[in-house]
């Protein structure tokens, strides 16, 4: 039989007040959280992966696929490392408070961070140097083997650049929600406050160039997309590397890069800008920093699902308009007859370019046959005007 002051929930003790919930069900409520976004990262980014992994031979072998497919491993490692510590230490309080652990904690924490950062900055510069610097991109061999070869670049020089506090140059503590650790950045220490500054400035410059990378591709192909509209129908080259650059295979690359950077971005900028408060605005909240780290650790669970879905219904939605476009523009060459476009330029001139190619096709094709006509008529008339005579 149950005691009269045993409660269950909700339910009021014998003085009339709202019994609190025990510690057993705070904890349970607080962790379904980081196991949520734990699972939510871990399945999502080895789909991410799976997906990848089966697409055409000519993808995978491209540069800016074996980096997506590095951001992918990345997010996955960080949340398989990092995610664990944290459900560990929700069990656990005195999990973080291990000197060792805290270290580790944070040296993943800024790993992790910076890493993502700098696969989307090579990223757009791996799309910057195919569009706007096609001879650079074709000389210095850029392909699976350089972007595998500068993923081991980034992954040794961010291991060696992270583990500086762990070699006595900063101080990795237990933040106040005692639930992550980071580096003391608002110690008064030179050289600790020196490496808080360092890694602020390198988070910064990564997306910065991240940005400016971005506005100049795609300022490239609206320039581009300009010109093969406006200019003279005489340029064909610049009509042909606008074609070649808005297939259905760069559109894909561009539409995966501006999206995973926009989502990159957003989640990693206001790490840094705690970074910066905490150094020199000497701002202490605590409850600002664990929402910047919170928001940090949604990024890897959302960089998958844009890989999934983005490219999936794009791929889809562009087929689906290409079709309607070829179907209306064969309709409309087939409608005009060949001697209309022959004796009134003006009419090719003002039509969009495809149209204008497939007409033009149309109208070579049905020259021999005017020809041979002209020519049987020709004959007959010369036979009539014998005869007359």
């Amino acid at each position: 039989m149950e005691s009269p002051d045993f409660t269950h929930g909700s339910v009021s003790v014998d003085n009339g007040t709202p019994a609190q919930p025990s510690p057993e069900d705070t904890v349970q409520t607080v962790i379904a959280l980081p196991i949520f976004m734990f699972a939510g990262g871990a399945v999502g980014n080895l789909i991410a992966i799976i997906v990848l992994s089966v697409s055409r031979q000519e993808r995978k072998s491209s540069a800016f696929y074996t980096l997506v497919c590095g951001l992918a491993v990345t997010d996955l490692l960080g949340t398989c490392l990092a995610s664990p510590l944290t459900i560990a230490n929700y069990l656990d309080q005195h999990v973080l408070k291990d000197a060792r652990l805290c270290q580790f904690h944070s040296f993943l924490l800024l790993f992790f961070g910076v890493t993502g950062l700098s696969i989307i900055c090579a990223m757009a510069a791996e799309r910057y140097l195919a569009i706007c610097c096609p001879y650079t991109y074709q000389r210095w061999g850029v392909g699976r083997r350089f972007a595998q070869r500068f993923l081991v670049f980034i992954y040794a020089s961010h291991v060696l650049f992270c583990c500086l506090p762990m070699m006595g140059m900063a101080r990795s503590e237990l933040q106040p929600s005692a639930t992550w650790c980071f580096v003391d950045w608002r110690t008064h220490e030179p050289a600790a406050a020196a490496y808080s500054i360092l890694y602020g400035v390198v988070s910064v410059l990564l997306i910065l160039g991240t940005i400016v990378l971005n506005l100049a591709v795609s300022g490239a192909l609206l320039l581009m997309r300009q010109r093969t509209v406006q200019g003279p129908a005489t340029r064909a080259s610049v009509r042909q590397r606008w074609r070649a650059l808005s297939s259905a295979a760069e559109t894909q690359m561009m539409a995966v890069l501006v999206v995973t950077s926009a989502v990159v971005l957003a989640c990693s900028a206001p790490l840094v800008v705690r970074v910066f408060a905490n150094r020199f605005m000497l701002n202490n909240d605590p409850s600002a920093d664990l929402a910047a780290i919170r928001i940090a650790s949604v990024n890897p669970i959302l960089d998958p699902w844009i890989y999934i879905l983005l490219r999936r219904s794009l791929l889809r939605r562009l087929l689906s308009l290409s079709r309607k476009g070829g179907s209306s523009q064969a309709r409309g060459c087939a409608s005009s007859p060949p001697q209309r476009n022959l004796f009134y330029p003006d009419i090719m001139r003002d039509s969009h370019v495809f149209t204008q190619l497939m007409c033009s096709a149309n109208i070579i094709t049905q020259l021999p046959a005017a020809v041979k006509f002209t020519q049987h008529d020709a004959e007959s008339l010369q036979q009539t005007s014998n005869t007359a005579d």
